[in-house]
């Protein structure tokens, strides 16, 4: 079997496993791409687009099944894109070393806590239009100022936030979130391909093994899956990323 074949069939079951928690596949894409020898520009650019691919397919099927709660995204996209840059000027101004220390043990906490969630955390809530608008603009805030001070995509945090603070069910907060990285993801590619960072040879392909795992993934996570196993699989992610923070406070790489 070919190298391309291979990794064809990693971004398929790496889009199908991520967009089932709310994500696209950028956390995994972009190191994989690193370690198979694409420049670090290419890779990121093909990371992007990837998981806007992946995303937005499963943003797609969710919606149609009307688990994406858009009173809620539209103001956390709006609100992380315009803070995002503050995040990014403070990066250049404070030290992060700490910050990443303090949020590794957030983290970390998070991760505990979803692992040992009561069964009626996914029971419906319903809320007030105004109190979804106001806290999707506050978590938006906070994960645009994460994203930009941490140089890493915000997309983790959304689902633990909105679980945690605003009481969204399980299912209803990862399905939102894809949703709502599609936008990060959207104006990031266009900035690397707006450098010509961008091999269409190998992701046009690989953006519809994307797509496909995408779909997949909805599936699986809107029939299969209870919210207890999406928040068992979210929190090994968030175990992953408390201790790839920790090597980067630590060692800074």
């Amino acid at each position: 079997m070919s190298l391309p074949v291979v990794l064809l069939a990693g971004v398929f079951f790496i889009s199908l496993l991520l967009t089932m928690v709310g994500l696209g596949g950028g956390l995994v894409f972009s190191p994989l791409f690193v370690l198979l020898g694409m420049a670090k520009g290419e890779a990121a650019a093909a990371s992007l687009f990837l998981n806007l691919t992946a995303a937005g397919s499963a943003a797609y099927a969710y919606s149609r099944k009307g688990m994406v709660d858009f009173s809620l995204s539209i103001p956390l996209i709006l609100f992380s894109a315009a803070a995002a840059p503050i995040g990014a000027y403070l990066n250049t101004r404070i030290e992060t070393k700490p910050f990443l220390m303090i949020v590794a043990v957030i983290l970390f906490l998070a991760a505990v806590r979803m692992l040992f969630s009561p069964k009626g955390d996914d029971r419906t809530v319903e809320r007030a239009r105004t109190t979804k608008i106001i806290g999707g603009a506050i978590i938006g805030a906070v994960i645009g100022l994460m994203a930009g001070l941490l140089g890493i995509g915000g997309g983790v945090f959304i689902v633990p936030l909105l679980i945690f603070f605003l009481k969204i069910p399980t299912k209803t907060a990862a399905a939102s979130s894809t949703f709502i990285v599609c936008f990060s993801s959207l104006t990031g590619f266009l900035g690397y391909a707006s450098m010509g960072e961008v091999d269409w040879y190998f992701l046009l392909p690989a953006a519809v093994v994307a797509f496909l795992g995408g779909q997949a993934g909805a599936r699986l996570m809107s029939t299969r899956l209870t919210g207890r196993t999406v928040r068992l699989l979210f929190s090994l992610l968030l175990f992953g990323l408390c201790a790839k923070l920790l090597h980067q406070g630590f060692y800074g790489v």
